[in-house]
């Protein structure tokens, strides 16, 4: 489905993003993990379209998207969820989930996707005309979630989904990445919680340095061989 060749991407002077490669395969989930600067969120926002890349490729569903703004990736089908949640905050919950579907026209199936996704967030159902910004961090990372998928993505990109919450909303954002895999969306996803993300996830990508050190399946790395990859000896 995704196929990244050569990513690089820097701020100024500051190369963050080397010449990485990856792959992301239909209806999995996979996980970019790595410590603090390493690349992953900028890896995201390059995908996304919402930095510029230096060198590479980026082709989705077969199509080379490397040089499309971000709102038409939008539409070929990736969503991103970023980091922070970003919500509207004077706006409703409602107000914000339908300014997920901006690209969309189909105001029937929009209105079917409001009455699901507040099936999957049902806290979200009782809160529809609440601003926003008064709910608390994991409602708030709800919205965010919901609104990415009220684009319909085939691809739905997230962003550290549960950073900053309290424990028993982070169980909970976990497994509604398993929930959306089973609706056949394909996830990549950027997590600080590496162990949960190795449960997760189909494969694992490593990064360190801006650069991709090691790849496999989550099932295969433990947490021993994680340690050693973000110390940068061997595993």
């Amino acid at each position: 489905m995704l196929d990244v060749r050569g990513l690089s991407v820097s701020y100024g002077p500051i190369r963050a993003v080397h010449g990485i490669d990856f792959t992301v395969e239909r209806g999995t989930v996979v996980s970019l993990v790595g410590g603090n600067g390493a690349g992953k969120s900028t890896t995201l926002m390059a995908i996304s379209g919402i930095l510029p890349m230096d060198t590479g490729t980026v082709r989705f569903g077969g199509e080379d998207i490397t040089s499309l703004r971000p709102e038409l990736r939008v539409r070929r089908g990736i969503a991103h969820v970023p980091e922070g949640r970003r919500v509207f905050a004077g706006m409703s919950v409602r107000e914000n989930l339908v300014l997920g579907a901006y690209c969309r026209h189909d105001r029937a199936e929009i209105a079917s996707d409001l009455d699901r996704l507040t099936a999957l967030f049902p806290v979200l159902g009782r809160r529809m005309n609440q601003m926003a910004g008064t709910l608390s961090g994991g409602q708030q990372q709800m919205v965010a979630i919901a609104r990415g998928l009220m684009s319909r993505p085939s691809l739905l990109i997230m962003d550290e989904p549960t950073m900053g919450l309290a424990p028993q909303m982070i169980d909970l954002v976990l497994d509604t990445v398993s929930d959306i895999r089973a609706q056949g969306i394909t996830v990549l996803l950027v997590e600080q919680n590496a162990v949960e993300a190795l449960r997760l996830s189909d494969r694992v990508y490593v990064m360190r340095l801006g650069r991709i050190v090691h790849c496999g399946a989550g099932a295969d790395i433990d947490s021993d061989q994680l340690k050693a990859f973000y110390m940068g000896v061997d595993a």
